[in-house]
């Protein structure tokens, strides 16, 4: 796990995660070059070597500098909203959907998916989701909802925000506080739903 200090702003290490983002969203995963990113940032192509190792080790601090920034938010909603497992789940939804949208050079590494890309970094992927899910499967067992129904909810608030995030994205829907609005009450009432 990357510590605070390792994500300095201005870093070297975090100015190549940038070019690496940068790097992964115009070329793709399979285009991307480590020593592109080397260029990119004016260092020599040993030191994303130095900093990450391998390949692998330079996408899953990639991964990890991503999970960071949303990790940070999703802490303040759960804080905001201490006592309520209804109202963090909206919360930190709808702030997924605006991290989505306001990030959209983070999605492409969000939704990677490479065969050669092992277990471990489908894990650390799967982090930026994971305190969703948990606060789910929390408030269903709070209710006593039977498992097949804790699945379709916890399916049903996933699908509202990456749908969210694309109907925003491509223009389907206008990306204003109104539409979120909408996207707000409808995860809410998803909850109220048998």
């Amino acid at each position: 796990m990357e510590t605070p200090q390792k994500h300095r702003r201005g870093s070297k290490r975090v100015d190549l995660i940038k070019a690496g983002i940068a790097e992964i969203n115009k070329y793709g995963l399979s285009g991307l070059s480590i020593r592109r990113v080397a260029m990119a940032c004016g260092v020599s192509c040993a030191a994303p070597a130095k900093h990450f190792g391998d390949r692998n080790g330079f996408l899953a601090a990639i991964i990890e500098y991503i999970n960071t920034q949303w990790r940070e938010q999703q802490l303040r909603i759960v804080e905001e909203n201490r006592g309520s497992l209804r109202s963090q789940i909206v919360g930190i939804s709808v702030s997924y959907v605006k991290f989505l949208v306001e990030n959209p050079h983070f999605r492409s590494i969000l939704m990677l998916k490479d065969d050669n890309f092992d277990n471990t970094y489908h894990k650390l992927r799967g982090e930026l989701t994971s305190l969703t899910q948990q606060l789910v499967e929390r408030y269903c067992e709070s209710v006593n909802m039977p498992a097949e129904i804790k699945f379709r909810k916890l399916y049903v608030v996933r699908s509202l925000i990456f749908g969210a995030a694309l109907m925003f994205d491509n223009g389907e829907m206008p990306y204003n506080e109104n539409a979120l609005g909408v996207v707000r009450a409808s995860i809410d009432r998803e909850f109220d739903l048998p």
